[in-house]
Parts: C-alpha cells; sequence; structure tokens
C-alpha cells in the first residue's frame, strides 16, 4: 500500500469556536497532528485565520510548526474569506504537488464539500477533522475518513481550573441537612447565607462545564452491529477473507464517521475483541491476523433504530414551544424539554453520544438552526422548515386580461383602438369637418350635394 503524504489545512476560527461551544475546551492542534500522523506522514501544515486576535493560538501554532496565513477582513466584511483562501491554496497543491496524495481539513462547515468532491475526483485521499457535534454530516459521509475530536480526547476528566473550584457536592449536600442556626435578630441579615445563595447559580454552570469537558458515555455496541454485518456481506460477496484491516477499511468506505473510539475501544483490534465477547461475532487466527466472521442469528431480530426516528418527536416540543424558539433558546433549556416531554427516550439507541450531536443532526434536515458561542455554548432557533415560503401568486389568465371594461368616451376626430375601423383624420379635413360659430352661434352644417341621377343604358 502506498504511503500516504498528508497535507494538513486548519481553518481555525470554526474549529475553535465548536470546540468551545459544544465541549468547553481549547481547541489543542497537536492532537490534531498526532492522530494524523497514524495515518500516514504529513508534509504540510497550514492554518487560517485572523491571527491578531488569536493571540493565545499563535503560540500552540508555532510549537507544532503550523505554517499562519494571515486573513484580515474586509472593511464590509467576508465571512468565507479565509474558506476561500483554504480552497485555492489545496487545489494548487493538489495541482502542483504530485507527491501529496492525502489532504486534510480541520473543519466542520459544508462550505467544503464542493472542495472535497474535486480532490476525491483527482485520486486524493480526503481526511476531515472536527466534532460529531458541529461537523456537517453531509461533510461526514463525503469524505474517506471522518476523526472526530471527542475521540481524541483523554479518557480521564480535565481538572477544574482555580477560578471556578468550589466546595465538593458531599460537603454541601450534608451542610445543607444540617439545621440552620438562626440569627439572634431576625432583621439582620445572615451575609454567609447570602453569599452561599449567590453562588449556587455558578456552581450550576461550573458543573454543566464540567460535565461537558468530560468525554461523552461510549455507545452500546449493538449500534454498531448493522455497519458490521453489511461490511461482512461485502467481503463475502467479493470472496475475500474477512481480516482485521480488510474489514476496517470496507466499515469506513460504507460509513465514513464510524470510529472505534465512540464504542468505548481504543483500537479496532481492542473492538472486535469487544464484539467477540459480547457473541456478535466468530473470530479466529491470532498474532494481528484475525478473522472475522458471521455468526449465525447474530443479526438482530429488531430492526436497529434509524436517526430520522427522532425528528417527529422534536418537532412536536419544538412546535410546544414555537413562541419561546422565536427569539432563540439555549441548547440546555431544550434538552430540558425533550426529557420531560418524551419520556423513555434515549437518543443512545438512534446513535447519538450527545444532544448536541443529535442537533447537528437536525439541523441538516432544516429542523433547527444552531449558532455556537464561545460565552453562551448553543443557541438554537426553529429551522427552516417552519418557515416555508410564501405560495407563488395564482397565474392571471389571458380571459381576464382581455376582459373589457365597457364602453369608452369617444372623442370625435381622436383616433381610438376601440375602433377597429377608424382612420386617422388629417388635420386639413379635421378643419373641413369642424364647425364654425359666429357671434356665439353654432353654424349650420353644409349642406351635401345632391347625387347625379343615372342615366338609363341605352338599347
Amino acid at each position: 500500500m502506498q504511503e500516504k503524504n498528508i497535507a494538513v489545512f486548519v481553518d481555525y476560527d470554526n474549529i475553535e469556536i465548536g470546540v468551545k461551544s459544544t465541549l468547553s475546551r481549547e481547541f489543542s492542534v497537536g492532537v490534531v497532528l498526532d492522530a494524523l500522523k497514524e495515518r500516514g506522514q504529513i508534509v504540510a501544515k497550514f492554518a487560517y485565520a485572523n491571527w491578531s486576535r488569536q493571540e493565545g493560538a499563535t503560540r500552540q501554532m508555532a510549537e507544532n510548526a503550523v505554517q499562519m496565513v494571515q486573513r484580515i477582513p474586509s472593511p464590509r466584511g467576508d465571512k468565507n474569506g479565509a474558506d476561500i483562501n483554504l480552497a485555492l491554496d489545496a487545489l494548487e497543491m493538489a495541482f502542483t504537488h504530485a507527491h501529496v496524495n492525502a489532504f486534510a481539513i480541520v473543519s466542520g462547515d459544508s462550505d467544503f464539500v464542493p472542495l472535497v468532491n474535486k480532490l476525491k475526483e483527482y485520486g486524493k485521499t480526503v481526511f476531515i477533522v472536527g466534532g460529531k457535534a458541529f461537523t456537517s454530516t453531509i461533510l461526514q459521509q463525503n469524505c474517506h475518513e471522518f476523526v472526530s475530536y471527542e475521540s481524541l480526547l483523554d479518557d480521564r476528566p480535565v481538572a477544574t481550573p482555580v477560578r471556578e473550584a468550589r466546595e465538593p457536592r458531599e460537603q454541601r449536600e450534608q451542610r445543607e441537612q444540617r439545621p440552620q442556626r438562626e440569627s439572634k435578630l431576625p432583621f439582620i441579615k445572615d451575609p454567609h447565607r447570602d453569599r452561599e445563595r449567590e453562588r449556587e447559580p455558578k456552581r450550576d454552570a461550573a458543573e454543566h462545564k464540567e460535565k461537558q469537558r468530560q468525554r461523552p458515555a461510549p455507545l452500546d455496541l449493538s449500534q454498531a452491529m448493522p455497519l458490521v454485518e453489511r461490511a461482512l456481506e461485502v467481503l463475502e460477496r467479493r470472496n475475500v477473507q474477512p481480516q482485521l484491516g480488510l474489514l476496517k477499511s470496507t466499515m469506513l468506505q460504507l460509513s465514513p464517521a464510524f470510529n472505534e473510539r465512540a464504542y468505548g475501544a481504543h483500537s479496532f483490534s481492542e473492538f472486535v475483541e469487544r464484539m467477540k465477547a459480547s457473541d456478535y461475532v466468530k473470530v479466529t487466527g491470532s498474532g494481528g491476523r484475525y478473522i472475522i466472521e458471521r455468526k449465525s442469528g447474530s443479526v438482530q431480530e429488531i430492526p436497529p433504530a434509524k436517526p430520522e426516528d427522532t425528528l417527529p418527536p422534536l418537532r412536536d416540543v419544538l412546535e410546544t414551544h414555537r413562541l419561546d424558539m422565536e427569539e432563540g433558546m439555549p441548547a440546555e433549556s431544550l434538552e430540558n424539554w425533550f426529557g420531560e416531554e418524551i419520556e423513555g427516550f434515549d437518543l443512545k439507541r438512534y446513535g447519538f453520544q450527545s444532544f448536541a450531536e443529535f442537533l447537528n443532526f437536525a439541523q441538516d434536515r432544516l429542523v433547527v438552526r444552531v449558532e455556537p458561542s464561545e460565552d453562551h455554548g448553543l443557541t438554537v432557533y426553529l429551522g427552516a422548515e417552519f418557515y416555508p415560503p410564501a405560495p407563488p401568486p395564482a397565474p392571471v389568465r389571458q380571459e381576464d386580461e382581455e376582459e373589457d371594461d365597457g364602453p369608452q368616451p369617444i372623442v370625435r376626430g381622436q383616433p381610438s383602438f376601440l375602433e377597429p375601423d377608424a382612420k386617422p383624420v388629417s388635420p386639413r379635413a379635421r378643419k373641413k369637418r369642424a364647425p364654425s360659430t359666429v357671434d356665439g352661434n353654432k353654424a349650420p352644417a353644409p349642406r351635401k350635394r345632391a347625387a347625379a341621377p343615372r342615366r338609363k343604358p341605352t338599347e
């Protein structure tokens, strides 16, 4: 197999705000580069942003030898300026550097779909690196392999910064259960109690941020069985032994968004071992040369749940709270409504590891519109399907246009389109036909000349 020489292109503004709004983390380019090194040799690294506003990120770019391409927005604004510059540089490298046979685009913007398709036309392998909660599902399914940023996070929870340090939950619950000591003077406020009440919202917000920082809970192995079954069927039709590496490459061809880390495995071999332990597949061989076979009766009797089945209940919740959603609502509020009104609904059963990932899927189906923010997380608005375009005006019939509105006044001596036989009258004839007046009295009309008698024909 030919070694992959990878050129990395980072849309920093997109990936940075996406990671902050969905995972409450700082984007680390080193983590992305380490993951790409497992797939080939990195030969070029570029990152696009307005670096004058990203002073904190320039250091990690310099430490990882990433070439920073400066983007200065025009006075009128150029929202897609970095996207256009990145696409042009990637295509130029595809034309001028024949040894570069793989491209990694670190972004979640669906605007790069045409670039991905064009690079694939020229025989290049395309990797997309982004979060599953903010990368367009269209972009995930049209590359060769999608590397989710969530799968690159450590399993251990991130240490809470000092500025967000708070009292442990156990101590706080014990303190709340103890009887409160009343003040001797009831009209005097207890400053300690007031400070504790003010800190409660901040603690809840900090707890939510820590929950976001943690790696999403893994999916059940049964969720991967339909894809595994389909890949094994493809290999059987090709009369090829389903070895370990061949099985994964086939699964990636069928679903580029597949990642074994989403199921709690650190490698594909560990993923297969877990499938074997769960009695889903039959594995033979050793020393890394595993042969994976389907097990009789391993196909689930109950058909797997489809992600599209989650959209009808979401529409019901949005319709119920339509007035509240008009101005946009935090994703946390919508998640709470969804959990209260749709009882027993488990998003993991449909392949979603987080509610933000579910919203990202619904956004591509025009059910919602999600706007990320570095400070407030995700804000959700009603999607385009709740605002259908106005129906086109009814066509006007030709009979209605030609309908006569009644007789029109006719001015004597003037041509009119209502008189098809009328002929224009010359000024000289009009002068002869116009009656003359004498002392304000109307002159008599001129007499007509009598016609000459006809002659009888001579016999």
